[in-house]
């Protein structure tokens, strides 16, 4: 005779393949992190990470791409780094606190960073200033003069990388030469063409270097750090084509610096290379001419300048379809891994 709690298994199974919806572990900390690595080319053996997390000019699409041409074309090792969801482990531009995978600067031979108003714990900005104390190159990109800003923690000793009175500018003017200011040009209706400085026009980073343009607007740039060299000029554009013509009057007349490189002696004797653009929003960089800025920009800032060829390769390694910035116009449901490039 079958009893009655047998008939009741028979009838109502227990489905063990719904148990993990109730109770999900954690996601791997691998999960978190993005890694190219290098083939064949002067950067082998260099490490470069690059920081991704702003809400509104999409470095996470442009950063991966820009790996991608570093690691297949150059030999360089990438590591890419996301504001992700702790819980999840989606890339999340607008998750403020979370960039996972920070100890990989340990290792680091260069940093790419595009960021905008982080405020990281404690124990992962330490990572991002022990690199900074080190003098090793910076790369910084668009917001990026305004990476960092404390409203959580205003105990933190990393206050001072916001726009602390203490370090007047934080970490945009003491590093990069510049905080945020203000925009230029028309966010949205005015676009930028880039005009080289001819008198550094024979300055590493503008190597092959002839054609900038990007859909975003120039933004402002006041008095920067004696000894910076102005390396391309922002031209404000009547329109969002790379065929609109120059605005006529005083927003051109000065242009502001939107690429800049700066040698910053440091006090144990070394020099620390340093390039910030404020142009490079993931639009930007189907630009092939900005591309090579970026790449040639990484090249300089390790040394390697006489390395470079005439003329940088910087074609698309994979797909690019970037989306329009904006807030609120991130991909959905990207996690680092669904970006690793597939092998032929």
């Amino acid at each position: 005779m079958i009893s009655i709690a047998s008939l009741s298994l028979l009838l109502f199974p227990i489905l063990p393949a719904a148990l993990p919806a109730t109770a999900p572990g954690p996601v791997p900390e691998d999960d978190f992190t993005l890694v190219y690595e290098g083939r064949e080319g002067p950067g082998r053996g260099k490490h470069v990470v690059l920081v991704a997390g702003d809400e509104e000019y999409r470095s996470e699409e442009a950063l991966p791409m820009l790996a991608r041409i570093l690691a297949e074309h150059h030999g360089f090792r990438c590591t890419v780094l996301f504001s992700t969801d702790p819980e999840t482990g989606v890339i999340d531009p607008n998750n403020q606190t979370h960039i996972p995978g920070l100890e990989a600067l340990g290792s680091a031979d260069m940093l790419v960073l595009f960021l905008r108003f982080r405020e990281l714990p404690d124990e992962d900005m330490r990572h991002i200033a022990d690199y900074v104390d080190s003098g090793k190159p910076i790369l910084g990109i668009r917001t990026s003069t305004h990476a960092f800003q404390y409203k959580r923690n205003k105990e933190s000793p990393y206050v001072k990388y916001g726009r602390d009175a203490q370090w007047p500018g934080g970490f945009g003017r003491q590093i990069l030469g510049e905080q945020w200011v203000n925009h230029h040009g028309r966010h949205g209706r005015q676009s930028t063409r880039g005009v080289i400085e001819k008198e550094h026009a024979g300055h590493p980073v503008l190597r092959g270097v002839d054609d900038v343009w990007g859909p975003t607007d120039v933004y402002e740039t006041r008095e920067l750090p004696e000894g910076t060299k102005v390396l391309i000029w922002g031209q404000v554009l009547q329109g969002m084509q790379p065929d609109s013509p120059a605005l006529e009057g005083p927003k051109n007349d000065p242009m502001m610096l939107i690429v800049w490189a700066r040698e910053m002696a440091l006090e144990d004797g070394q020099t620390r290379r340093v390039v910030c653009s404020t142009i490079g929003a993931s639009v930007d960089m189907q630009s092939a001419g900005l591309r090579r800025v970026m790449v040639n920009s990484c090249y300089w800032g390790m040394g390697l300048e006489d390395e470079l060829p005439e003329r940088t390769k910087v074609d698309i390694v994979g797909t690019y379809e970037p989306n329009m910035f904006g807030f609120g116009k991130a991909k959905e449901g990207v996690h680092p891994s669904d970006l690793v490039l597939k092998k032929k």
